[in-house]
């Protein structure tokens, strides 16, 4: 899903935080554009293949909307024109961003397919849902699937539903995710997350509705390769997920610190690297003459003291120095040479 495989993929979830209004939909990409965000993200919805007229909102969307709107109502009012979906994805890509939009029924995926979508985002709410599984994997060259308010067995149903119809486990990545709007930090559960990886043998990755960056960053140190959040202009605006939103200011800096995060998080290779390498000599030890040795001399543990810079003469060869005879005399503090020595045992490995 991106160019190199440490590289993390940032998804900004802006959803339905436009409120049905191009223009604000344009601002919000505009204020996170010239961050290194990889993909900008919407949500694409028709209402009636979604949910029913009688279809209640959740707590949180009675919280931050009010009640005297239907759910549905609610939904119709925040989505766009195909037209304009399309006007939208020219604009995120002309920022250099990728393009992407969470369909929610069928006829949404067959839009977004057809517009040119090959990644696909799965809902958390559509873990469950057998045809549209099939469905998504029919279309789709990667797919990201959330898996709020499931267990294991369920993401395990939803994963095998998937390959079942012929597509690679290896372009699957599972997020963890809390659904609530906002999520508390206790419940956010990050070791589920790399369990779920290794368990179903999946990339994995963590969709966040916490307030801050921390939840985050940590999921990356852990080995997420997908990071999304709820993006805003202003958390003050009216919609059902701008307060569980992050603005610009703050989620350029989650941004800057994951890609940060990913330089430290380096190899698995245990090396010297190069802006070290300099101090080695300086740092490290030889072997020295505590004190003045005469030619000829049995050297004893008590003539011998580890000292910086390095010498010729490292302290792990301690065992093959001690008992060798000097051939020449040493001064105090002067480095131990093996030139100087005639030992009972090849010294060559000091």
């Amino acid at each position: 899903m991106t160019d190199s495989a440490d590289r993390v993929l940032i998804i900004a979830e802006v959803g339905v935080n436009h409120n049905g209004d191009m223009a604000l939909a344009k601002k919000i990409v505009d204020a996170i554009a010239t961050t290194d965000v990889d993909v900008i993200k919407f949500q694409t919805a028709v209402p009636e293949l979604l949910m029913s007229v009688s279809t209640p909102k959740a707590e949180y969307q009675k919280a931050t909307t009010g009640e005297a709107q239907s759910a549905i109502e609610m939904i119709a009012e925040l989505q766009f024109t195909a037209d304009q979906f399309i006007e939208l994805k020219a604009y995120v890509e002309s920022v250099g961003k990728v393009f992407l939009s969470t369909a929610f029924d069928h006829l949404s995926l067959a839009f977004l397919s057809d517009i040119g979508l090959r990644l696909f985002k799965i809902p958390s709410g559509e873990i469950t849902n057998l045809p549209y599984l099939r469905d998504v994997a029919r279309r789709a060259d990667d797919i990201i699937l959330s898996t709020g308010m499931s267990q294991l067995s369920e993401v395990d149903a939803a994963l095998s539903a998937i390959v079942s119809e012929g597509f690679p486990r290896e372009r699957i990545t599972v997020l963890q995710c809390n659904t609530a709007y906002p999520s508390p930090i206790s419940d956010t559960n990050l070791r589920a997350m790399v369990n779920m990886g290794r368990t179903l043998e999946v990339m994995y990755g963590y969709s966040d509705h916490t307030e801050g960056i921390s939840a985050s960053v940590a999921a990356v140190a852990l080995g997420a390769r997908v990071i999304e959040k709820h993006v805003t202009t202003d958390r003050n605006l009216p919609g059902p997920d701008q307060h569980a939103s992050m603005e610009p200011a703050d989620f350029a800096l989650l941004v800057s610190t994951i890609r940060e995060i990913e330089q430290a998080l380096g190899s698995p290779d245990k090396r010297v690297s190069e802006s070290e390498r300099i101090n080695i000599p300086i740092a490290r030890r030889g072997l020295y003459a505590a004190r003045d040795i005469a030619a000829g001399s049995v050297i004893s543990e008590d003539d011998l003291v580890a000292l910086r810079p390095e010498a010729e003469v490292s302290p792990m060869a301690f065992d093959v120095v001690v008992g060798a005879t000097t051939s020449r005399s040493f001064d105090r503090h002067e480095a131990i040479s093996l030139s100087g020595l005639v030992v009972a045992n090849d010294a060559s490995s000091a």
